[in-house]
């Protein structure tokens, strides 16, 4: 695209001579256990290895190809990874090898790489393949002495290959890695646990059965416990945090309880490496034997097994997976012999580097915990998201008795305002849950504002918000009227009510809405109460928020519409799509779906383009129709420009395309806002509102004088929004200046960096920002931040 590779600027003009690569070789090999998304990262690090002016080098089979050499070890090029985005496994396939755990087997290794000039690897696996990965490359000045004796190699060979650099990805469903957020696979992964789960709840529903799912993670119960927050399981038995002595009593005394208040089903999740407090194991037969002996429910055990290794990856997963795929190349480029081998990691939103060892010591001092059998340790050592999710498991899934509840007196309202997005209800759920827990009288409020005009509010109880996580659209009806013209009738329901809390969530609409209502307080008392607005848009154009309830949803969806419709022209060849997607005027649904489906170009509002840059794309796809990939993808946001239309540039391309290519364009329209909610959805949902729920308790305490709330400084009204690693609450007042009020969008957006990733990897020339990267973190620093990371899900 002309205007990206213009506009760079002089620190990057310098920053790209110095990431020049064309001296450098580059090896990737994928080891150990497949996951999906590893794809996408052996992509982006063959495409910006070329785009550098590396070599880059598939190694076949892993540490098994390396030591065989031959026709294991050979040049790829741009076309030999095109189709492989949305494919999962491995193509360069993986392998488990004894024979690189020996010294010859290393030798062996180590003179075909240096026969091919390779002395960068890229090594995506898990711990163990990251382990033997460091142990080589320490070994590496001795491993070449030893090739010199047997004259292998000359000294000259010695001399110019004395270094080996090492950047490790992890790609592992189970999420076993300290030092990251998210490994890549996991969130598929959870994608496939959630599928047989919400099939299985309706099966369940009809015979009033019972299921026992077993999901992988032997050492590690991230999935177990992950996936049981996000269909609200009953049970869930996993490694690091083995039930209590009696637990058998009280588990068997949880679901007949259930069963009193009219559940039809029951979900208990068991990890495969499940065990009780004296290290005995806990298997999946054992927990379904005993509810059938204990309670004669009717119970069948489901294993789920490889099914969760397989399949597409997720959008998440894609977009992971590529960015740490450049950045792993830009760490090898930029290393020197000085830089210890590192991993490149995600933080929140951030890709950022770790030194290896540190993490593999930390990923076995959690081992080491569990088999000394300090399990409250084991938690805490696999950092604050996991000790996080644990918490808000146990909270929103064991009810008190109603004698041991303590009241509150408050009455808290919950609220959806604005267009329905995926995730929705998991919040609702969860705002509703963690109140009652805390002892507040939770109110509903139907179809947004204009439910709370006309007073359609009610009680919520804790039984009515059962089985809501994996429901799409909102549930209490939304709509998009506004508070300020009717603010009279609103107050005099907040009186009727005796409301002391409101919590809306919703998406630009909501944030208006609460600006109105805070501006309100000037005229009425009954808005001087704590408000908090929770953002849930598959726009995510909230100010202040980084991310938004039902924007994952809305991108898988998409990424898998574009699959299909790149699947169709496989057949076809020389065929272009034009594919419209929502967001209003924010691009980040084109900008991301672009990068998790392999778009050549995708227009947004944010980035202004000409017919120039409209033309140059035209033959940029000419170019690439005479290659053998010929099919091309072009996204456009819908108001990305009122006159280059979708039909304008569907007629352009279509014009312009004559002989060498024709067009098709499709309209996704409101299918984004549909089906049922991504995993993310659902977990980001669920505690974003539950930390909203504890900020509504803190600030009602703080408020609460001679017998009422009164709450009317700029910090009673925010925003909790995810910022960069961060929860946080901005004062909603405060973030007007950050606010494109007339686009509805917000100033600045974090993911537009992103873009230039997306060019880059369909071969386009563009200015990439890596002034973040380069920065090495450690890992002990890292787990003591108070941050709840937003992957952290």
């Amino acid at each position: 695209m002309h205007s990206a590779s213009e506009d760079v600027s002089q620190s990057d003009k310098k920053l790209l001579e110095d990431l020049s690569g064309s001296d450098k070789a580059i090896g990737v090999l994928t080891s150990g256990g497949d996951a999906q998304g590893m794809n996408a990262a052996v992509r982006a690090v063959v495409r910006m290895g070329i785009y550098v002016g590396a070599k880059v080098y598939f190694i076949h089979e892993g540490y098994q190809g390396m030591v065989d050499g031959g026709k294991n070890i050979v040049e790829a090029n741009w076309q030999d990874v095109s189709s492989i985005l949305q494919v999962g496994g491995t193509v360069i396939g993986s392998a488990r090898c004894k024979d690189f755990r020996t010294r010859e087997g290393r030798l062996r290794a180590a003179n075909n790489l240096i026969q091919h000039g390779i002395t960068n690897l890229c090594v995506i696996g898990g711990d163990g393949s990251l382990t033997g990965a460091n142990f080589f490359r320490e070994e590496w000045q001795g491993l070449l002495q030893e090739l010199i004796q047997q004259g292998k190699i000359d000294k000259a060979a010695a001399q110019k290959y004395s270094h080996l650099n090492i950047v490790g990805m992890v790609g592992s469903i189970d999420n076993d890695f300290c030092g990251t957020d998210m490994t890549i696979g996991t969130d598929s992964a959870l994608h496939r646990i959630i599928e047989v789960v919400d099939a299985i709840m309706t099966t369940a529903q009809s015979h009033q059965r019972t299921f026992v799912l077993e999901v992988m993670g032997r050492h590690c119960g991230y999935l177990a416990l992950v996936s049981a927050l996000a269909c609200g399981a009953d049970w869930v038995f996993i490694p690091e945090s083995p039930p209590a002595d009696g637990w058998e009593d009280q588990m068997c005394q949880k679901l007949s309880e259930s069963r009193s208040r009219g559940t039809r089903l029951n979900i208990i999740i068991v990890a495969e490496g499940a065990i009780d407090r004296h290290r005995k194991a806990i298997p999946s037969s054992v927990v379904k034997d005993l509810v059938v002996k204990r309670l004669g429910f009717d119970t069948r055990v489901t294993i789920l097994g490889h099914v969760q290794r397989g399949g597409t990856p997720s959008a998440f997963d894609r977009i992971l997976a590529s960015r740490m795929g450049v950045e792993a190349v830009v760490a090898l480029l930029e290393a020197s012999p000085e830089t210890p081998a590192c991993v490149v990691s995600l933080s929140g939103n951030q890709a950022i580097r770790v030194p290896l060892m540190e993490c593999v010591q930390m990923t076995q001092e959690v081992q080491k915990a569990m088999d000394e059998g300090k399990f409250d340790s084991a938690v805490k050592l696999r950092g604050r998201s996991f000790e996080n999710n644990l918490r808000t498991y146990k909270l929103l899934v064991h009810k008190k008795p109603d004698n041991e509840q303590t009241r509150s007196n408050f009455n808290v309202a919950v609220l959806n305002v604005g267009a329905p997005a995926a995730g929705m209800n998991a919040a609702v759920r969860s705002a509703v849950r963690t109140g009652i827990s805390q002892g507040h009288t939770m109110f509903a409020v139907a179809d947004g504002f204009e439910g709370f005009i006309k007073g359609q509010i009610k009680e919520i109880k804790w039984s009515d918000v059962g089985g809501w996580t994996g429901q799409g659209g909102s549930l209490l009806g939304t709509k998009r009227t506004l508070p300020a013209k009717n603010a009279e009738a609103i107050a005099e329901q907040i009186r009727l009510h005796n409301i002391n809390a409101l919590l809306l969530i919703g998406g630009f609409e909501a944030y208006l809405g609460l600006l109105e209502l805070s501006a309100a307080r000037a005229k009425y008392d009954e808005f001087c109460i704590p408000m908090v607005m929770v953002p849930a848009t598959v726009s995510n154009n909230v100010p202040g928020s980084d991310f938004s309830i039902g924007a994952d949803t809305a991108l898988n969806a998409i990424t898998d519409t574009c699959d299909r419709i790149k699947q169709s022209a496989s057949g076809t060849k020389r065929r272009v799509f034009i594919i419209e997607t929502m967001g209003g005027y924010c691009g980040y649904l084109a900008s991301m779906s672009g990068l998790s489906a392999g778009a050549d170009v995708a227009y947004i509002f944010e980035e202004k383009f000409d017919i120039r840059e409209l033309q140059s794309n035209v033959e940029h796809l000419t170019e690439k129709m005479k290659t053998n990939i010929q099919r091309g993808l072009v996204l456009r946001n819908e108001n990305c420009n009122e006159n280059y239309t979708t039909d304008f540039i569907y007629q352009l391309y279509s014009e312009e395309g004559k002989g060498v290519f024709d067009c098709r364009k499709n309209v996704l329209g409101h299918m984004q806002q549909g089906g049922s909610p991504s995993p993310f959805d659902r977990n980001f949902g669920t505690k974003i509102s539950a930390k909203a729920m504890q900020w509504i308790t803190n600030k009602l305490t703080e408020t609460y004088r001679q017998g009422r709330v009164f709450a009317n400084s700029p910090d009673s009204a925010c925003v909790l929004g995810m910022r960069r690693r961060t929860l946080v609450f901005q004062p909603v007042t405060e973030l007007q200046d950050e606010t494109d009020f007339k686009h509805r969008i917000p100033k600045e957006q974090w993911w537009l960096k992103l873009r230039p990733l997306m060019k880059i990897l369909a071969k386009y020339k563009a200015s990439l920002d890596v002034s973040d990267a380069g920065q090495m973190e450690h890992v002990n620093r890292r787990l003591t931040q108070d941050s709840h990371h937003f992957i952290a899900i």
